[in-house]
């Protein structure tokens, strides 16, 4: 069970392009997928997963941990979907796009891709972007 997602809304969600942009990501970084959750949720729940584990008493729109070391990645995410759409609003764009744009970014972070400050965002969301038209071009070939 190398890939896992969950959801834990009503919202249908595109799995398969979603483990899709996961994995491509990782292999094109050089790394490969040990096991990973991709945990797709509500404001409530990524809020409360702030709270405990980074101390921010907010929702936001993903958290991820990295439990290993080495190109063979373990780990999890959590994305909001709740947020996802607010944020999809605010930028006008489509809720898929900013789904697969965050899913990207998780994947990002799992392999030590950080976005503290303004250069390593710069970087960060240029390799978003790389990955998004990637699977824009996946999509509507």
């Amino acid at each position: 069970m190398p890939l896992q997602i969950f959801n834990t809304t009503r919202k249908a969600l595109p799995e398969d392009l979603l483990e899709l942009a996961v994995k491509d990501v990782l292999a094109s970084e050089g790394f490969s997928v040990e096991e990973i959750v991709a945990v797709y949720c509500g404001r409530r729940l990524i809020r409360s997963i702030n709270r405990e584990f980074l101390q921010h008493d907010y929702a936001t729109d993903t958290i991820t941990f990295r439990y290993n070391e080495g190109s063979e990645v373990e780990g999890e995410f959590y994305i909001s979907l709740d947020v996802i759409g607010e944020n999809a609003r605010r930028f006008g764009t489509d809720f898929l796009m900013e789904l697969l744009r965050v899913t990207i970014h998780s994947a990002l972070h799992l392999i030590g891709y950080e976005d503290g400050t303004p250069e390593e965002r710069f970087h960060i969301q240029e390799k978003e972007e790389l990955y998004l038209n990637r699977l824009r071009d996946a999509v509507n070939p």
